[in-house]
């Protein structure tokens, strides 16, 4: 019976995501709220827009105005987060190009930032992972190092 509750407990353990920090999960459901809320506004607008008044048009544009305000709050704090300001690496900056091979220790998963939509670049494809290289973002394929896009700067505005 014991074993039981601790392989329950093991594999609770398991499948709780230990990379995303709680203040992160907490800033990504405010945004995915926020985001469910503008949903929800726009869709109220457009019914004020085929059935309802004047007045009410004009009251459902301030409330989706608000929703897309509070949206675009979320995404700034989230973006300004300081967790990130202070980045280092261990390892003297180099500038790379495009093409150039990257040694696996410069593409380790803790150079790699997740979540590619909060650094307004595109998802990286098949094979491909962003790696942070001091302000530079380096888009590169994981399986043999060469880099694939660059982008100089990336992080600088964000202290």
């Amino acid at each position: 019976m014991k074993s039981k509750f601790l392989t329950a407990g093991l594999i609770a353990a398991m499948m709780v995501p230990a990379t995303m920090p709680v203040a992160a999960q907490a800033q990504t459901r405010e945004i995915r709220k926020d985001r469910a809320d503008v949903r929800e506004e726009h869709r109220e607008l457009r019914d004020a827009q085929r059935h309802g008044s004047r007045s009410d048009v004009r009251e459902e544009r301030g409330e989706y105005r608000d929703a897309k305000r509070d949206l675009r709050d979320s995404k700034r704090d989230w973006r300004q987060d300081n967790r990130y300001s202070n980045y280092r690496a261990p390892f003297k900056y180099q500038q790379f190009r495009v093409g150039s091979t990257l040694r696996s220790n410069y593409y380790a998963p803790s150079y790699r930032p997740a979540w590619d939509s909060r650094w307004g670049v595109p998802h990286a494809g098949r094979n491909l992972t962003y790696v942070r290289h001091y302000n530079d973002l380096l888009l590169v394929n994981a399986r043999n190092g060469k880099v694939v896009k660059v982008y100089r700067n990336h992080f600088s505005y964000r202290r």
